[in-house]
Parts: structure tokens; sequence; C-alpha cells
């Protein structure tokens, strides 16, 4: 047992009153408008969060959650189905407006919920207070940044535009029914911002959460249920193999919206009959580098490193994955960044400043200290004190360095706090790591010299999604794309894009004689059509 990670888990008794969680033994989940009760076999929820009781360190269950099977997952898929109705359901025919309203109802409701869903949280996947916090109300104001969004889109459609002696209107209607999947690392965040869209376009939607961070969602069923009519939004739970593979296999899946891995989104797509008539929406791996170049600010350099890489534990798409350091400074940045990471405070997620929290994943710390080991083995070393001891779920900060091609963390996405640190002496050592990669979401790039960052700029924009001069890889603003290249991502999300690929554009158009300009003008003035109309939401 590591002495200096020895205080890390609390005793028993020294969890906070008011972050203490009860035992839920969750059997609700939502079909068709109601909230059905399971009787069968549960998949018990265990805290990455472990307690202490004398010398003994044991993970608190918090909770349990129905492992349904592929017969309810068919009802859910069959609910959807018959609300959608081939485009003629009330959801995808109602107003804008009218989806809006619901919509709102949906936040206003949920805010309430806010102080159980942050302590949730913290207990199923270890993310701090203040990042519970924030991921919660982040996730509101991208509701309402939405509803802006399509506010703004639904004015614009309103026109009637003329083009070489056509008439027409263009609008988005929704694609059908979809299925939406979130990640462990923001479940509430990252899930809502493809599944929260996908309704408010007109799509039906079954929705699995991710599979830790799931307990989260029960506070927000009745919130669903009373929110959106019957079928609109279905709720399952269980294993993937036994209810998404049968949701995939029926063909009635439209819309595939996924944040996971390329292998796990490449296996659920093999499955679908008419992969021609699938849009897939998918957040996957990245393996995001930092580039800091000999002229870098090695103050800002260091400290956009280090939240970049170990923010959340590095358990983010967006993390920084490896950093290419150039052989004049790598000494210089590796004595500075280990410095930092000593600063960061290892706790408890409820614990005031805490940075680093025990990680969620049951084996994680065994495939961490594989990764590390491998390293060893081909000549790294871990340059930082206490770095990769591990204490229950909990692992410290491993600083591998000098990095090369022949160890896994070079390659493979760690998704957890390892820094692989790879020096470099000519540019084009770094920019080859880029352009051979499988993976292309952002890269990282520090320096100050304009010609050298707008060479590596150019080198860079057909490769990955962004480029981030002088900061840490990141996704918001909202308003900003999200996305990928190679295999990192499909589609683009932000508030404005994740409104397009959750619909497509249909349109009326006539020739523009005066006898069909009457019909138009007819149809608008008496409101004889839903879609034909120039009314909008101010």
């Amino acid at each position: 047992m590591s002495k200096f990670l020895a205080n890390v888990f609390p005793e028993a008794s020294a969890v906070p009153e008011k972050f203490n969680v009860s035992y839920v033994e969750q059997r609700e989940y939502l079909i068709n408008g109601e909230l059905k009760h399971w009787p069968g076999a549960l998949n018990k929820v265990s805290s990455p969060v472990h307690v202490k009781e004398g010398n003994q360190y044991s993970s608190k269950v918090i909770g349990a959650t129905p492992l349904l099977t592929s017969i309810e997952a068919l009802q859910a898929l069959d609910a959807a189905v018959e609300a959608y109705n081939l485009g003629h359901g009330l959801w995808p025919t109602l107003s804008v407006s009218e989806r809006i309203k619901h919509i709102e109802k949906f936040l206003s409701m949920m805010r309430l919920q806010r102080e159980e869903v942050v302590k949730l949280l913290m207990w199923e996947i270890g993310k701090p207070l203040k990042d519970s916090e924030k991921e919660f109300d982040r996730t509101c104001d991208y509701i309402v940044d939405t509803i802006k969004a399509l506010k703004e889109l639904d004015r614009n459609s309103a026109k009637l535009v003329e083009e070489q002696g056509f008439m027409a209107q263009i609008r988005r209607v929704p694609l059908g029914v979809a299925l939406c999947m979130g990640p462990f690392n923001y479940p509430l965040n990252e899930t809502f911002s493809t599944l929260l869209p996908a309704l408010i376009m007109g799509n039906t939607v079954v929705f699995k959460p991710a599979k830790y961070g799931v307990l989260l969602i029960r506070p927000l069923l009745k919130s669903f249920q009373e929110s959106f009519p019957p079928g609109v939004i279905n709720i399952i739970y269980g294993k993937g193999r036994d209810t998404v593979g049968a949701l995939m296999e029926t063909g009635k899946i439209d819309v595939f919206a996924f944040i996971g891995t390329n292998k796990g989104a490449n296996d659920l797509k093999r499955l679908h009959p008419k992969p021609h008539r699938l849009k897939s929406i998918l957040g996957l791996d990245a393996k995001n580098p930092g580039i800091v170049l000999p002229d870098a600010d090695l103050d800002n350099a260091v400290s956009e490193c280090i939240t970049g890489s170990l923010s959340f534990n590095g358990q983010r798409c967006t993390a920084l994955k490896i950093l290419y350091v150039h052989t004049s400074i790598v000494d210089e940045f590796i004595k500075r960044f280990v410095a930092g990471v000593a600063k960061l405070k290892p706790g408890m997620p409820w614990d005031d400043g805490v940075q680093l929290t025990p990680l969620p994943e049951p084996g994680k710390t065994d495939y961490l200290r594989g990764l590390m080991e491998n390293a060893q083995k081909h000549g790294a070393k871990v340059v930082n004190e206490h770095g990769g001891e591990i204490l229950s779920s909990f692992f410290y900060p491993a600083v591998l360095y000098p990095v090369n091609e022949k160890m896994k963390v070079y390659h493979e996405e760690q998704f957890g706090p390892i820094v692989p640190i790879v020096p470099f002496e000519k540019d084009e050592e770094a920019i080859r790591y880029v352009v051979n990669s499988n993976f292309g979401q952002q890269v990282s790039i520090f320096g100050s010299d304009s010609k050298k960052i707008a060479s590596y700029i150019d080198m860079f924009t057909n490769q990955v999604g962004r480029i981030n001069v002088n900061t840490q890889c990141q996704r918001g603003p909202d308003t900003f794309p999200f996305n990928g290249r190679k295999d990192s991502a499909e589609g683009t999300l932000s508030v404005a894009d994740a409104l397009r690929v959750f619909s497509i554009r249909t349109l009326v158009a006539t020739k523009s004689t005066d006898a069909n300009k009457q019909i138009i003008s007819t149809i608008i003035r008496n409101r004889e059509s839903v879609f034909l109309s120039t009314d909008y939401i101010m």
C-alpha cells in the first residue's frame, strides 16, 4: 500500500453528510410515456469512491439498475417507431414553437434535480464537485442556446426564395427514429448534446444511458415522462449486447448518435441491414498531441499542458494524450511540468480544491500500470515522484519520458492520468506523428514564431478538426464546431450544427407563374399547411 496515498480515501464515517448517498434500487424505465417496473435481474452500481474501515478499502455499492433484455429494447423501439409514424406522428408534425414548449418544460423540471444529479456525478464517476456542477449548468445552458439557435433557424426558413424562375420554401425536417448513447466521462453534457437536438428537431428517440454514470438519469425520468408525448423519448437500461444490438439489427434505426470508441461504433453499425440509410453522428477516440516549440512561453505551455492532460484525470476525448517537446527545452519543461503535477491535490470529489480523483472504470488502474510497465521496458522512466502509485481505484499521474514509437502508450489512447513526453529535434518528427495517426480530433501548438506556427497550421488543417494555438485542446465554446477526422468522429456538433445533423432540408418549389403564386399565397394565408408557412417564432 502506498504510504503517500494512504489518506486519499476517507473513513466510512468521514463522508460529509450533505454529500452522502443512499442506496438506490432502480427498477423504473420509460417506454411509450409509461414508467414501467422491472421485476428481473439488476446491475449493481459500484462507486469508484472506496471507503476505509480500519485498514481495509472497499468499493461502496450505491445502487442498481435494470438489466433489460432485447424484448424490452424492442418494445422501446416499437414505441418510438409508432410515435414517429413515418413522419406523420404528432411529434414530427408539431410546429417548432410547440416542440420548444415541451423542451422548455423539461428544462424547468430538470433544474429542480440539480443537487441530486451533481451528487450522483461525484459518486458514480468520481468527478469533482465544481466540475460536476459545471457539467449540469453547462448542459442547461446548452439547451437554452439550442432553443435560441432553433428560433433563428426557423426565422430564416420562414422566407420564400425565388431563383431562376422558381419559387421555394426550404425547411429542415426530422430524420426519423434516433438511438442516442453517451459516454461515461460526461454522461449528462455529452449525452444531452445529441439527445436534446435530436428531440427538438422532431425525431423520436431510444436513449440508453452510459455504462457508468447511469443512476444520475433516474432523477430525470419523471421530467422526461411528463414533458414529452408518449413514445417520443424511451429510456432503456442493460448490457449493450442484449439491447442495442437487437435494435440495430431491425433496420428501424434511422439515426445513430454514439460517443465512445470507433471499434464499438463500427461493430454496431455493421449490424444495421441498410447502412446507407443510417445517419451516424459519432464522437470517437482521440490521441491529441501537444507540440511545444523551442520559443514557447514555458509558463503558459506547462500550465496548459498540465490542465489539458490531467483535467478530470485525463478522462476526456479532448485531453492532450501525448506531448512532443523540443529537445532544446525538454529538460526545463519536464522540471516545471513535474513540479506543477506535484501541486495537484488528490482526494475525494467533494474535497475543496481537489484535482485528482478515483477512476470509475473497473480494471483501469491495471491497464494504466500495464502501459507504464511497457513504456519502462522500452526505455522510458517515470520522472515524477509517486508517479503511477495505485491505491484501490486511484492512480497517481505518471509522467513518462522519453517515449518512443515502440511503446503502446505512443499509439494507444490511455484515457487516464498518464502523460507521455516525446523529445523531438526536427519539425518533421512532430508533423509525421499527426499525419500518420489513425486519429484526427485536435492538436495544440505552443510557440511564438508566427511563421513557424503558420507552417504547422497549414500542415494540420487537413488532418484534424481543430488546431489550438498556445492553449489546450478542448470542446468549447459550444457555438464552435466540434468534429474530427479519420477514426475520431463522424458528423459535426455545436449548438447550431447539432440541429442540422439531426435533420434534413426539404423544400416545396414551383415555377413562378401567377397561378402558382396564388396557390402558394392561399395555402400560407389560410394556414392550410404546417410545413409551408411564413410564421416564425419571435
